[in-house]
């Protein structure tokens, strides 16, 4: 059986202004609307469709494996837009990376309180 997430919905106070702080982390373009929807695909296929919503939001984790180069591209954009970034997911270890499995990873939230998180190495994968 060959099984594939393609989508997740990711809620947001403002789809498009959320959308576009993802893609310009990451490098990537949003989507233009379709439906509700504010579509960022991420380069494996799999599509992160935002959609509005008034009431309290519930931070969910989102991890993207990228290389070494997209690392450093991507963390330079983090600093750039001047974002607090962590080493741990509880947010513990402020202005750190970690190392884990051989790889570098860190987390960061997006602006609706998401914990985004940029890692070289799958978890388990390394020493």
């Amino acid at each position: 059986m060959n099984v594939q997430l393609n989508h997740t919905i990711v809620a947001a106070h403002d789809k498009k202004a959320s959308a576009q702080f993802l893609a310009d982390i990451l490098g990537l373009e949003a989507s233009p609307p379709w439906g509700p929807f504010v579509p960022l695909e991420i380069p494996n296929g799999v599509t992160l469709d935002y959609m509005e919503t008034s009431g309290d939001i519930t931070p969910q984790h989102y991890a993207f494996l990228v290389s070494e180069d997209d690392f450093d591209a991507i963390f330079a954009r983090i600093q750039d837009a001047g974002l607090t970034y962590w080493a741990d997911p509880y947010h513990h270890r402020s202005g750190e990376i970690n190392h884990n499995d051989g790889g570098r990873g860190a987390y960061f939230d997006d602006p609706n309180g998401h914990n985004l998180e940029i890692i070289t190495r799958p978890y388990g994968s390394g020493s």
